[in-house]
Parts: structure tokens; C-alpha cells; sequence
């Protein structure tokens, strides 16, 4: 299986999403920091994945902190979860995950800091493997409503590589596959970083799963050519009435579902759930360099002087899901998760 987060005794492994599908190179991190750095730079991305990786980064804090008392580990340990908080801020499984840690640590503050040290790295492994569970389960879940013959279209990259691993959207398909209910997996490319291009069609050759590639503008001509039997995608951040931010483009293809009939379903843990939120309008949306947009890799596409806007993520509004996968089964309108 795919695994883009692993920890080894002292050691947070990541696969670096940038460098693939060129080449598999495995970095390992010791310092809070450098992951930080990582999720900024996309080392390691997808709601959940960042997550997970923001837990460890809460234990390596702890492992490279000098104190010697609760009170000085808690000082050193909000340092790196500001830190950490800082680095992307629409995924909510970021600030869920922070927020997690930070529990652990004020429950065990009656421990020694040794303890401590050893019960975060236990509570961030913990996250891991309940990812990896609820990924199975939402696989199971949403495979039940996959016909057979089923030509998925599906956006950015929903898969392993978004989560500790099997995958969200990707977890859907990879459980219908199982069953026998794929027959083609539309992949669109996903500018601009090109995460479906570089990384779900990666994952599908990895795990002999039919797809073909295509351009993001191919969307529409193939819904109205009756070649897309259901949409399926993940999610960064779910609001209360089920709006739901994902990776930019989205939104579009929503529509696109909607008026060609096409069921347009969301898959997300629930911990990408934000019920702080009423709605959608909520959400923050990050902004990313502009390069991002004047490129593709290192491949100059624009004028550098050029003025761009680049919002990563786009909020589709919960009228035009069909349904949210969830490890804790499928939810519809009115939302109540």
C-alpha cells in the first residue's frame, strides 16, 4: 500500500509529492519546523495527510524541546503548534489534529516530561491508524453506490497520497475496483499544480486501476456525451449545512454535474467536518504564489510579469452534492452529521 506518512523510533518519514511521478524519494524529518516547511511546500498535502503530519510535528517538538518541566515543554509545544497552525488554512484536519495534540498534552501534564514525550508520539500514531481505518470504511461506504460499469470522473488527488493512506475519493473507487464496478476512471489534470495529472494517475498505475488522463476543460464534453457516470472527490473543510471547500475547479464541475444529472458525491473523514461553521462562506480560502499559475513545473507558461490570481480551493455549496461519504456511513440533505 501506498504510505506517505510513516514514523519510524525517532523519525517522521514523507514521500515528497513534488518529486513524483519523476521519482519516489523518501525525506525524513526530526524538527517541527522542517514539517512545517513541508506542508507549506506541499511535501506532503491532502486534508487528512497534513493532519497526521502536523501530529508528528507536535511530537518531534516535544523530542527536541530542553524541558524539564510541564510548564516549559507547554510553552515550547504552543510555539510549534502556532507554528505549525500557520503553514495552510483551509484544511480543517490541520487544525483538528493541533488541537488533538494539544489535549494529550494538557491531560498528561501530571506525568513526567519523558512521558509525555512518549504519549504524544503514541496519540500521533493513533491518528494514523484511525485515518487508515476511516479511509477503509468510507471505501466500503461509498462503493455501495457505484454502479457496475461505473466511469468515475475525479479531481485533484483524493488518494493514499491525501491521507495516511488507501485514500478518500480514491478510497471509493479503489473499493468499487475491488468489486469489479470501474470500468474507467476519468482523471482530470488539475491546474495548476497538476495533482491529478502527477499524483491520482500515479496512484492508478500504481494499483492497476483503468483510467485515462485528460484535460481539465474535457469535463463538460464528456458529461454531455453521457461519458461520466458519477463525480466523486474529496474535501478540505465541510461545513454544518455541508458546504464543501475542496481544491480549486471543483465548484465547476459541480454545476456541470447538476445540470447533466449526474450524481456529484463528496468523500471526507469526519474530522474534515467543521461544525463551527454554519456555512460555506466561512471557510478560508489560501491564496498561493502566483509561479504556480505562470508555470507548470519549471516550464515557464506566462509572462512573469503577468498579474495572477490563485486561490487554491473553491466552495461548492451543499445543494448541488448529492451525498457526503463519511466513515460513519452516507449523509444527505438536510446534513446532520
Amino acid at each position: 500500500m501506498i504510505a506517505p506518512v510513516r514514523w519510524t523510533s525517532d523519525r517522521l518519514l514523507l514521500l515528497d509529492q513534488t518529486r513524483l511521478p519523476r521519482e519516489e524519494l523518501t525525506r525524513e524529518y526530526t524538527r517541527w519546523e522542517d514539517v512545517a516547511d513541508a506542508i507549506r511546500t506541499l511535501v506532503v498535502r491532502g486534508a487528512p495527510a497534513i493532519g497526521v503530519a502536523a501530529a508528528f510535528g507536535v511530537a518531534l517538538a516535544a523530542r527536541q524541546s530542553a524541558a524539564t518541566t510541564f510548564d516549559g515543554l507547554l510553552a515550547d509545544l504552543e510555539v510549534a503548534i502556532k507554528g505549525l497552525a500557520a503553514t495552510r488554512p483551509t484544511a480543517i484536519n490541520l487544525f483538528w489534529a493541533l488541537d488533538r495534540m494539544r489535549t494529550t498534552l494538557v491531560a498528561a501534564r501530571a506525568s513526567s516530561v519523558d512521558a509525555i514525550r512518549a504519549r504524544l508520539v503514541a496519540e500521533a500514531k493513533a491518528i494514523l491508524d484511525e485515518d487508515l481505518a476511516a479511509n477503509r470504511a468510507m471505501g466500503d461506504h461509498g462503493a455501495v453506490l457505484v454502479p457496475a460499469g461505473a466511469r468515475i470522473l475525479t479531481h485533484c488527488n483524493a488518494g493514499a497520497l491525501a491521507t495516511a493512506g488507501y485514500g478518500t475519493a480514491l478510497g471509493v473507487i479503489r473499493s468499487a475496483h475491488a468489486q469489479g464496478r470501474v470500468a474507467l476512471v476519468w482523471v482530470d489534470e488539475t491546474r495548476p499544480v497538476m495533482q491529478g495529472s502527477r499524483l491520482t494517475a500515479w496512484e492508478c498505475v500504481h494499483d492497476g486501476i483503468p483510467h485515462k488522463l485528460v484535460a481539465d476543460v474535457v469535463a463538460a464534453s464528456l458529461m454531455a456525451r453521457g461519458q461520466v457516470d458519477l463525480v466523486v472527490t474529496g474535501a478540505d473543510r465541510i461545513a454544518a449545512n455541508g458546504d464543501t471547500a475542496n481544491k480549486i475547479g471543483t465548484y465547476a464541475l459541480a454545476v456541470l454535474a447538476n445540470h447533466h444529472g449526474v450524481p456529484f458525491y463528496v468523500a471526507a473523514p469526519s474530522s474534515t467536518i467543521d461544525s463551527s461553521l454554519p456555512s460555506g462562506a466561512g471557510i478560508p480560502i489560501e491564496e498561493r504564489d502566483a509561479a504556480e499559475v505562470r508555470r507548470v513545473g519549471s516550464q515557464p507558461t506566462a509572462p512573469e510579469t503577468s498579474p495572477v490570481f490563485n486561490p487554491a480551493f473553491d466552495v461548492t455549496p451543499a445543494t448541488l452534492i448529492s451525498a457526503i461519504i463519511t466513515e460513519r456511513g452516507v449523509f444527505r440533505r438536510p446534513y446532520s452529521f
